[in-house]
């Protein structure tokens, strides 16, 4: 069998340390409550968090997501592992934050949904670190958004390098089992190839739906559009319409690779129009069978 950090989405099952532990969470939003959520309900772990506003802690602390939590970050330094919940943009100054108040032992992970560009920048200042993405959400956000079961079933992504340690990769995994997600390992480069493709370019193509529909020059015609929209236009544009700085940094921090997706994205659309435009039917045929009988494999 190959390394583990030569894998590719390679499902791993070690669980040597399914044990328990004090689990701290830096942003207690969707993703952040949502962990500290399933984590509570083990019944096994103590979980604190960290939220820049007072009102979120109190809120925290109230629905169950945390059994403790405070604005100051160094309140989470005692913890074993902390999962940075930020949004992307705040992920390596958190953890420049963190580091002088941690022990050399502690795991930092996060749950960024781009990742080369995160590990380039955290794992030279901190070599316990382990990149983590889980592949759950909603369109809402914040800590009232925060739900339980959310990552159960859902992919949970690890991208190890060669310098990550085995014990941590592991400990990470075992924790994302325990909310019954599926673990996945991959390299940071992969991971962003892919998820441009099925998570980025989604957002991207999804929020031009939405404005191509408002560019509509007939009032009437948009009034009727929006009111008789129904299954297939709420399916389509449900991404579009999600957290703008989410869809901002997923674009800003994976840049090249949503670009190389959107560009094929356009070759395709033009194939298509050209279709349409020159009564091509058999063709056009052939391409919606093709896609048709080709979507259960993404799915």
């Amino acid at each position: 069998p190959k390394p583990w950090f030569l894998c590719k989405l390679c499902q791993v099952v070690w669980n040597k340390h399914d044990i328990s532990m004090k689990i701290g969470i830096v942003g207690l939003g969707l993703i952040g409550g949502s962990l500290g959520l399933d984590f509570r309900a083990l019944n096994k772990h103590t979980v604190i968090g960290v939220s820049r506003r007072p009102e979120t802690c109190a809120k925290a602390i109230q629905r169950g997501v945390v059994d403790d939590a405070h604005t100051d970050i160094t309140f989470v330094a005692s913890a074993d592992v902390i999962f940075i919940c930020t949004p992307i943009a705040y992920i390596a100054s958190t953890v420049d934050q963190l580091i002088p108040h941690l022990s050399s032992t502690t795991i930092l992970t996060d749950v960024g949904s781009v990742k080369a560009s995160i590990v380039r920048t955290v794992e030279p200042l901190w070599p316990n670190f382990v990149g983590g993405h889980p592949m759950a959400g909603t369109a809402e956000s914040g800590i009232d958004a925060a739900l339980s079961k959310l990552f159960v079933d859902r992919a949970y992504v690890i991208t190890p390098t060669q310098k990550t340690l085995p014990d941590s990769i592991a400990m990470i995994e075992s924790l994302a089992r325990s909310l019954h997600s599926k673990t996945y390992i991959c390299t940071p480069d992969d991971h962003d190839r892919a998820v441009a493709w099925i998570s980025h370019l989604p957002v991207m193509v999804s929020a031009s739906l939405i404005e191509a529909c408002l560019n509509e020059p007939s009032d009437d015609v948009l009034t009727l559009a929006r009111t008789i929209a129904s299954s297939g236009f709420r399916d389509t544009s449900r991404v579009g319409g999600g957290n703008p700085e989410l869809g901002m940094m997923m674009a800003r921090y994976n840049r090249d690779e949503v670009v190389r997706s959107l560009k094929a994205y356009q070759t395709q659309l033009s194939t298509i129009t050209q279709c349409i435009e020159t009564e091509s039917w058999s063709e056009l045929e052939e391409i919606l069978q093709h896609t048709q009988t080709s979507r259960s494999t993404f799915l």
